[in-house]
């Protein structure tokens, strides 16, 4: 690609020649002097505009497109996207063992357009851990599926033994669990929220209190579906969620189905959003009567439908980035669960992995 002075030589080359060239054609002397001079003009005009083309091209880019926080250039923006939908390139390793139990171990595997290798995605420890969320507010919010989620992140952070301590704090039933890590300035915050409409509530809150977390996950669907069984009545809070996580973003105004939504300035960088997806069920493990009458795998894929239809996940267009247990889940199979909803800690082990490494990549950041 030519650089700017390169430009401006081959600028001069064309000013000078050109209008010689035009004299031997016996153009008149004033017509050569007109096109000779709105040629100059116009020539010095492009080539002091060249060096801010990447930047006019960066800023369109960035304007549309909502979910990343710093935008370097178009070609690694897209990039990042590409990285960020292979994340769910997983492989699981199910063996037994001889104590009759099962051993599991998961990775990210080579996909078919290319490889997962060229994104760097790596398991992190917990020193890279801290690095990455050093300072941040994050809040986990959902059912016993978010919970769990929980528990895989703070071992990460804590580690296993001193996660023993807080166990007990966090598996009290049906409860919000808050804590600091003074070491990194954590905060953390799982708030219960089993029902989609308990979410609705909760970004109303932050809407109020102008008070938004760094990294927010949420997810809920499982309690709808047992205790509602009422995929309309669902689809209508995914899509009230996707106008109240909007206001989110500090962009002036945007059109949803043709009105203008016009948001709230944000005072600082928008938070990292990801949804959590319900599990796979295994229909016959299910532990009572009610559960395998309702939470059929018919009614799972009318929730999981509803969630595409209403665009609030990136994979169709909206804001939050989904992390999808449910083909996780499946991949991993029916060692991995006892009870055909909750499944054992390697499956969120990888949910976990796979959003810090999407914070990763939408920090452009390199451990």
């Amino acid at each position: 690609m030519f650089g700017v002075v390169q430009l401006g030589v081959l600028a001069a080359c064309i000013v000078l020649f050109l209008p010689m060239g035009m004299a031997g054609w016996h153009l008149s002397r004033n017509k050569m002097l007109f096109f000779s001079g709105a040629l100059f003009i116009t020539l010095a005009v492009f080539v002091h505009l060249t060096p801010y083309f990447p930047a006019l091209i960066a800023t369109l880019s960035y304007s549309s497109s909502s979910s990343s926080d710093v935008l370097v250039s178009p070609l690694f923006v897209h990039k990042n996207e590409s990285c960020i939908y292979l994340l769910h390139e997983i492989e699981y390793h199910v063996d037994e063992l001889s104590s009759g139990s099962f051993g599991k171990s998961w990775n990210w595997v080579e996909s078919s357009g290319r490889g997962v290798s060229e994104c760097g995605f790596q398991k992190l420890d917990r020193m890279d851990v801290s690095d990455l969320l050093n300072g941040s507010w994050v809040v986990v919010a959902g059912d016993s599926q978010a919970r769990l989620m929980v528990v895989s992140l703070l071992e990460l952070v804590l580690g296993v033994n001193e996660m023993e301590t807080v166990k007990g704090e966090l598996f009290k039933r049906h409860s919000d669990y808050k804590t600091m890590v003074d070491e990194i300035g954590m905060k953390l915050d799982f708030i219960w929220a089993p029902y989609i409409g308990n979410l609705t509530d909760m970004m109303r809150e932050f809407k109020e209190e102008k008070s938004y977390p760094d990294v927010l996950v949420m997810g809920a669907g499982l309690w709808d579906m047992l205790h509602v069984t009422n995929v309309s009545d669902y689809l209508l809070h995914l899509k009230l969620l996707k106008n109240l996580v909007m206001h989110m973003i500090p962009v002036s105004s945007k059109v949803e189905n043709d009105v203008e939504v016009v948001s709230e300035p944000v005072p600082r960088q928008p938070p990292h959003l990801f949804w959590l997806g319900m599990p796979t069920l295994v229909h016959s493990m299910l532990n009572t009567e009610e559960k395998r009458e309702k939470m059929t795998n018919l009614m799972l894929d009318s929730y999981i439908r509803g969630l595409y239809s209403s665009k609030l996940v990136r994979q169709t267009g909206g804001p939050l980035l989904l992390l999808d247990v449910h083909s996780l889940s499946r991949k991993c199979g029916i060692h991995c669960t006892l009870d055909g909803m909750h499944y054992d800690g390697v499956v969120y082990d990888t949910i976990v992995h796979i959003m810090l490494n999407a914070l990763l990549i939408e920090s452009h950041q390199k451990l």
